[in-house]
């Protein structure tokens, strides 16, 4: 793709947003464009304090950019997709589909602590209510506490509390071995507390200095974002089973709209990979069949098999006590209406239902009870 105008791509202005946009100028200019990366303050950010699901329509992190598309001031926007609603403007295309990351999500401890050997009553952090019912259904003696900001400061408050208690015994030993007058003393560590701190990742040091109001056994986080946060290697983690803990529709992929127009084309053509653009249709799909946006407890899992695209679908009730959970073998060549007569499937199964309740939930919600940002 080469033309002599730069192309302007709009992005949220967060460290991960801004990684994933990276991404995709890097490829637009392998292939001879120019291009200029812009940032965009979008509604999700500005209501720090809310919950996705309080703002009672999905696209809290989209509408801001693609009314900078509809409106000229930028050629293109790059989205996390699970953030991009299913009904869109009718001007606008998702025009590329990049190679999708992984879809699943990973659970981090201080300790690479499985779910199962979490102690009784454990405090879980996730912004999510579809991983909040997940964890629920699998152990529903866990404390789930609303856990808010971008990878990094999630993993940082998750760290804090852990390397604070270490970072204090270390300096206490320091001021007994200056005070005591018992010449057999022994201090218990091979480093100083400098050298300590020295030794720690970059990640560890901003958590020693972060304030935190909960401490978190474990959390949640979608592994596309902790791997494009660069933090995968970085954090103790333990993938979980995507059969059960089936991720959101369309996690760990790219969606980049623009006008549909000769440009949406080029852009297809340069940005699109057909196999992720056929998984995630599917389940942005059937999410579109059932309704449930982001204030539903749903999961859906497509992988391309050869001439079938094998289909999970999990909804939950909040609280994880109810589920309608399927798997389909959809038929490749058909894929979308194969899709939507899946999720005419699961609604009359008592998905409707679920959902339903779901929606009512979210009218009754606390306003004090806040769910964060996108976290890939």
């Amino acid at each position: 793709m080469t033309d002599a105008t730069t192309v302007r791509l709009a992005t949220r202005g967060s460290d991960l947003a801004l990684r994933q946009a990276a991404t995709v100028k890097d490829t637009l200019e392998d292939r001879g464009s120019r291009v200029e990366l812009v940032e965009v303050d979008t509604t999700g950010d500005q209501l720090r304090d809310e919950l996705i699901h309080r703002l009672g329509k999905t696209g809290a992190f989209v509408r801001s950019l693609d009314e900078k598309v509809i409106e000229g001031d930028v050629d293109a926007a790059v989205h996390s997709m699970k953030d991009v609603p299913t009904e869109q403007p009718d001007e606008l295309v998702v025009a590329g589909v990049p190679k999708r990351a992984s879809p699943g999500d990973v659970l981090v401890t201080p300790d690479e602590t499985t779910l199962a050997d979490l102690p009784a009553g454990a405090t879980v952090g996730t912004s999510s209510l579809r991983r909040t019912a997940q964890l629920l259904a699998e152990r529903s003696d866990l404390d789930i506490r609303p856990l808010r900001g971008n990878v990094d400061t999630r993993v940082e408050k998750l760290l804090a509390p852990g390397l604070q208690a270490e970072h204090e015994e270390r300096t206490e030993e320091v001021k007994i071995r200056e005070e005591t007058a018992d010449e057999d003393y022994e201090f218990p560590y091979d480093q100083s507390v400098e050298e300590w701190f020295d030794s720690r990742s970059e990640i560890e040091r901003q958590a020693l200095g972060r304030e935190v109001d909960t401490a978190y056994d474990a959390i949640v986080l979608a592994r596309a974002g902790l791997e494009r946060a660069g933090l995968l290697h970085h954090v103790e983690y333990r993938d979980l089973p995507a059969t059960t803990f089936v991720p959101a529709p369309g996690q760990g992929a790219l969606a980049i709209t623009a006008v549909d127009s000769e440009f949406a084309v080029k852009l297809s053509d340069v940005l699109d990979h057909p196999r992720s653009r056929a998984e995630t249709t599917v389940e942005r799909t059937i999410l579109a069949e059932l309704g449930g946006g982001c204030v539903a407890p749903m999961g859906v899992h497509a992988v391309l098999q050869g001439s079938v695209i094998r289909t999970t679908v999990r909804v939950l009730d909040r609280e994880g006590a109810k589920e309608v959970r399927a798997t389909r073998d959809l038929d490749a060549q058909r894929h979308i209406e194969a899709a939507q007569s899946f999720g005419a499937a699961l609604a009359e199964q008592g998905a409707d239902d679920l959902i339903a309740a779901a929606k009512r939930g979210a009218g009754n919600d606390d306003a004090a009870t806040v769910q964060g940002d996108t976290d890939e």
